[in-house]
């Protein structure tokens, strides 16, 4: 059997942990430590102070947040 192709936010994940250098669970960890402001908002403190692109920043906070919903 084939292996399913990950899709949506998550398949930026490889990336971003080449990219950056620390694990998906880290930024996760950064995310979830700005609770209560805006999904922008936080894209914005990832991309200003962690020098993420906004591609990358948009798709954990998205993968983040849906996450912490769902629970």
């Amino acid at each position: 059997m084939a292996e399913e192709k990950v899709k949506g936010p998550a398949s930026y994940f490889p990336s971003i942990e080449k990219t950056y250098g620390k694990p998906i669970a880290e930024w996760q960890e950064v995310v979830r430590s700005h609770a209560g402001k805006r999904h922008m908002e936080i894209v914005g403190i990832l991309k200003s102070e962690h020098g993420m692109g906004h591609g990358h920043a948009n798709a954990i906070v998205a993968y983040t947040l849906a996450e912490d919903a769902a629970k």
